[in-house]
């Protein structure tokens, strides 16, 4: 074990404790509140009234400016005009006016006229008096009010007049006075009204004197019936101003360019967003506090309660830890960078790096929660070093990268080909970049454009290159078997593959066949099929100590075990699987493929060997037949060893058929749950189910039927034929 093995093994020893545990949580925490402090940090700026600014200067948060809005609501509120209402009630008021006139001056007429005999007889004087009369009475009839704004000589010419023409004139009057009263009529209108009821009644057909006094009944009757309505114009006011946005200084909108005058607006609205608040806050220190207090908090929660396995556990925490300070002092350096350089370098930041190691060395949900760990913490430190600023779009761009490179890595395959799954994130990126340019309905050069599309695809490549650069450490440090390890492993001139297939072919053929059918059962059930494969090229290693005193390598030879004890056959073939694992860990292989090499014959019964023992001595105990074990423990374990015995039992098949195929593969199954091979291991029925189903299928696609070809004599007379 080399030093960064031992180093991290004691780190691991000190993380047994729930002290270490949350003293590691707070130390995680504390270097990402120090990296992020000073994109929180309220910002002073140095102005003065009157002169130029000496920097750009943009607003840290959202604020009213409650001087514009004020004038924007009394601006809209002159613009709205006075709301004059239409008084109806007027133009009836004087019809009937009009008619109570016309009616009582008919009643008076009808009360005091004598009969038509003795009218003739009256003389001039009398008739005098009886006018004079009449309008006394006529008046009676009348308020005060209205006989006041008559003039006499319409009485007279009422009074004069007979019914018949006095009802032509009411009708008439009330007529005109109708129609102009009907429309409205302001204090400025009332004059032009006027006439115009003068000249309606201009067509009646009747006397002089009587259209005299119907046309001043009429003019008197016709008034102003437009007024000013208060209540109506402050109310439609009200909803004007209501209707009125506040008007806000948005955060990020830029209030004084540099060397721009600083004039009084301009140092009112810099006073609103607290560029000249000397007084100093604490609220955004508590809000980071907090924030990074409640993402770590759930990432405790979750490694203390979710994880099983405790190796696991701490393995799964140092990494996650180790690879979250290396992208946070990443993406503070890019920021940094993009800062002084004035440009929007941090669309370089390798972001999907995280998410790639945390998916290979870990799983895809720490990935998926890394990478918006990340993308959270990105919005504030490429804020631009503007107090209160986030940027969603740089939170935005690297969650969806992390994310694309997790499903780009989930594909077949894909593992291993790290570098081509970071071109195709460049790829990605690029798109992305442009999608979010061009929401923002932002405008460039091209120079700007291949700037941004060259910085996306650094992003993608580095990414790339710094997982592979990274990978070989966090494996040696962590003793980590990754998918890059394993097909490394899995190359056919590794020293110790090229050792079986030389020393014992058939034992190689055996483990190629076993790894086809154990790497797709494994991959039927969601387990780690390369873990499999290569485990199965291994598996029988320790073979190759004694290659002749099995099967499959004896060819045509004599079988050594026909002239030795069972015991002595026994402990030969006991010994491969515990010489295989010497030999694999000499040769520093992961774990998981020594266990494979030790466990894939789990605690078996060796029945051949025992029942010619049993022949000998009937006092033979079965457990002496057995092999030491363990039992297998891994799905990919349990697997292999179920492969390894049907391969070799179907095999020394003379004619197989799927048949006779499924019910061998359920007979060694059955026999193996009998036996108590899985108990150690979390393998379900329903997996081994699928287990039978996908070996059967391969091996119907190995051992199928052929058809069978005539004898090359017969053959030769067939041609000739």
């Amino acid at each position: 074990m080399n030093r960064i093995q031992k180093f991290f093994t004691q780190i691991k020893g000190l993380l047994v404790h729930r002290f270490f545990q949350v003293l590691l949580f707070i130390i995680l925490g504390l270097f990402a509140y120090g990296l992020m402090f000073s994109n929180v940090k309220p910002e002073r700026v140095q102005v003065e009234l009157f002169k130029p600014a000496g920097q750009t200067i943009r607003s840290t948060k959202t604020v009213e400016d409650t001087y514009k809005t004020e004038q924007e609501k009394e601006e809209i509120s002159k613009q709205v005009a006075d709301v004059y209402s239409l008084k109806k009630e007027y133009a009836k008021n004087k019809v009937d006016l009009i008619s109570s006139i016309f009616d009582s001056a008919i009643e008076v007429n009808k009360e005091t006229d004598p009969d038509e005999d003795h009218k003739e007889d009256e003389d001039k004087k009398e008739t005098v008096k009886t006018d004079a009369q009449k309008v006394s009475i006529l008046k009676e009839k009348l308020t005060d009010e209205v006989n006041k704004n008559i003039e006499e000589s319409v009485f007279l010419a009422l009074v004069q007049a007979d019914e018949d023409e006095l009802k032509i004139a009411k009708d008439s009057t009330i007529t005109a006075v109708n129609n102009v009263m009907s429309s409205r009529i302001a204090a400025s209108d009332v004059e032009n009204a006027k006439k115009k009821v003068v000249e309606e009644l201009g067509y009646m057909s009747i006397s002089g004197d009587m259209k005299k006094a119907s046309t001043s009944l009429a003019r008197t009757a016709i008034i102003q019936n437009v007024f000013f309505d208060k209540d109506k114009t402050e109310e439609q006011r009200r909803k004007a101003v209501e209707s009125v946005e506040p008007i806000r200084i948005l955060q990020g909108q830029i209030i004084v360019e540099e060397n721009q005058l600083v004039d009084r607006d301009v140092y009112r609205q810099l006073e609103l967003a607290g560029f000249l608040n000397t007084e100093s806050t604490i609220y955004p220190y508590i809000g980071l506090l907090l924030f990074i207090f409640l993402t770590f908090a759930a990432f405790y929660y979750y490694f203390y309660y979710s994880v099983s396995k405790k190796d696991n556990k701490y393995n799964q925490l140092l990494i996650f830890s180790l690879v979250f300070i290396l992208s946070m002092a990443t993406m503070k350096t890019v920021s940094i960078l993009a800062d002084l350089k004035n440009s929007n370098l941090e669309y370089i930041f390798p972001g999907a790096m995280a998410a790639m190691l945390i998916k290979i060395l870990l799983n895809d949900r720490l990935a998926v929660a890394m990478i918006i760990l990340l993308g959270s913490y990105g919005t504030i430190i490429f804020n631009g070093d503007t107090p209160g600023n986030l940027d969603f779009s740089m939170g935005l761009y690297i969650i969806f990268g992390g994310l694309t490179a997790i499903i780009i890595l989930s594909r077949p395959n894909f593992k291993s080909k790290v570098l081509v799954a970071g071109l195709l994130l460049s790829l990605i990126n690029m798109a992305f970049v442009f999608s979010l340019i061009f929401i923002m309905d932002s405008h460039y050069t091209r120079m700007e454009y291949l700037y941004y599309a060259s910085a996306a695809l650094g992003s993608g490549v580095g990414a790339a290159v710094l997982t592979m650069g990274l990978l070989p450490f966090f494996e040696a440090g962590f003793g980590i078997l990754s998918s890059i390890k394993l097909i490394e492993l899995a190359n056919p001139n590794h020293p110790l593959l090229r050792k079986i297939l030389i020393e014992a072919p058939g034992t190689y053929h055996h483990s190629v066949m076993v790894a086809n059918l154990a790497e797709s059962a494994c991959e039927a059930i969601g387990s780690n099929g390369l873990l499999a494969r290569v485990g199965s090229y291994y598996h029988d290693i320790g073979k190759t100590k004694r290659p002749h005193f099995f099967i499959e390598n004896q060819m045509s030879e004599e079988n050594p075990h026909d002239r030795l004890q069972p015991e002595t056959s026994r402990d030969v073939i006991i010994a491969h699987a515990l010489d295989g694992g010497e030999m694999l860990r000499s040769h520093k292989f992961p774990k998981e493929i020594v266990d494979i090499a030790e466990q894939h014959h789990g605690t078996t019964l060796l029945k051949f060997f025992y029942h010619k023992a049993k022949k000998q001595d009937e006092s033979t105990l079965e457990a002496a037949y057995r092999y030491p074990g363990p039992r297998a423990i891994m799905k990919e374990v349990a697997v292999i060893g179920i492969a390894d015995s049907v391969e070799a039992a179907v095999r020394s098949m003379k004619h197989p058929t799927p048949e006779k195929i499924e019910e061998l593969v359920s007979f060694i199954i059955q026999d193996r749950i009998s036996d108590g091979q899985f108990d150690e291991c979390d393998i379900t029925m329903r997996e081994l189910s699928i287990v039978k189903h996908s070996l059967c299928e391969s091996l119907n696609g190995i051992f199928h039927s052929r058809i069978e070809y005539p004898e090359p004599d017969k053959l030769g007379q067939k041609v000739k034929e």
